[in-house]
């Protein structure tokens, strides 16, 4: 009986010090990957851009807006943004299924950066509901779209929402995703000014 109890006692020693050994040689977890903690280099915004949810989302509007030829300034933009931000236009797909584009910030300047300043691009939004819990803000901008300030119509509408994160005392856009008004698929009334 002593013989077996000794076995006994050697065998769960042998596991608990293997299981410790394991436990020893598997790496701690690496800390999560943040956005902005991630990108020391990012441009630093103009604090007047980015210390409410309403300067952030006119700031947007001023940066993409400008007449034909006039270069934005692309860091200000970045500035705004956090370093993985998406801009996501919803695409209407041939098939009849909708779908979206997944741009960074960096990709929608290079999708679209040459046409804004050939055709003359100005934007501003025209009604904003919004709603905040904690850090989080969500942002629904009812658009315009104008080649020149002075043009009597809009060549195109739409929603942009806004998803914004509150940091201390400012502001960054985590995402933008919108689609645009169309004959079949009006803004609604609650949605206007």
């Amino acid at each position: 009986m002593k013989q077996s109890s000794r076995l006994a006692a050697l065998a769960v020693f042998a596991l608990s010090a293997a299981a410790l050994a394991q436990t020893a040689s598997t790496p701690a977890p690496k800390p999560p990957v943040t956005s902005i903690a991630n990108h020391p280099g990012w441009p630093v915004a103009k604090p007047e851009d980015v210390k409410s949810p309403e300067a952030i989302v006119a700031a947007v509007y001023d940066v993409i807006s400008g007449g034909k030829g006039q270069q934005r300034n692309w860091d200000r933009m970045r500035s705004l943004f956090v370093p993985d931000a998406r801009l996501i236009p919803a695409i209407a797909g041939k098939d009849g299924h909708n779908d979206v584009l997944m741009l960074s910030v960096d990709g929608y300047i290079e999708r679209s950066g040459r046409r804004l300043t050939a055709d003359g691009f100005f934007e501003r939004s025209i009604h904003n509901d919004m709603l905040q819990f904690g850090n989080i803000v969500q942002i629904w901008s009812t658009y315009e779209s104008r080649h020149d300030p002075a043009d009597p119509k809009p060549f195109a509408r739409g929603i942009n929402s806004f998803q914004l994160l509150k940091d201390g005392d400012r502001y960054w856009v985590v995402n933008i995703f919108w689609d645009s008004e169309t004959p079949t698929k009006p803004i609604p009334a609650k949605y206007l000014p």
